[in-house]
């Protein structure tokens, strides 16, 4: 998994998933409290992410409205919409194509 990008827009590609999953917490985490408005997520280039990648998701989500912030996510492949939509989550995150 590789993450790019500054407090205000990251890219995350690969797979997030139970192996990558700590790494990849640190460096979101490390955004969201580094930086002020929306935290945009692109993750076209995500090949895969399992429940624990979904997660890490889920807690930057809550850490970024702690700190007064939106998770963004951008450009989410159509399998990954999937998923959101099974576990409603397209609901809960802030979605942008």
């Amino acid at each position: 998994m590789r993450i790019t990008g500054d407090a205000a827009a990251l890219v995350v590609g690969g797979r997030l998933d139970v192996r990558s999953a700590a790494d990849a917490r640190i460096a979101l985490h490390r955004a969201v409290d580094s930086g002020e408005g929306d935290l945009v997520l692109d993750i076209s280039g995500l090949n895969a992410w399992d429940a624990t990648g979904l997660g890490v998701i889920m807690g930057v989500h809550r850490r970024a409205g702690r700190a007064g912030r939106r998770l963004v996510l951008r450009d989410v492949p159509p399998r990954m919409w999937r998923v959101l939509v099974a576990a409603r989550l397209h609901r809960v995150l802030t979605i942008a194509s």
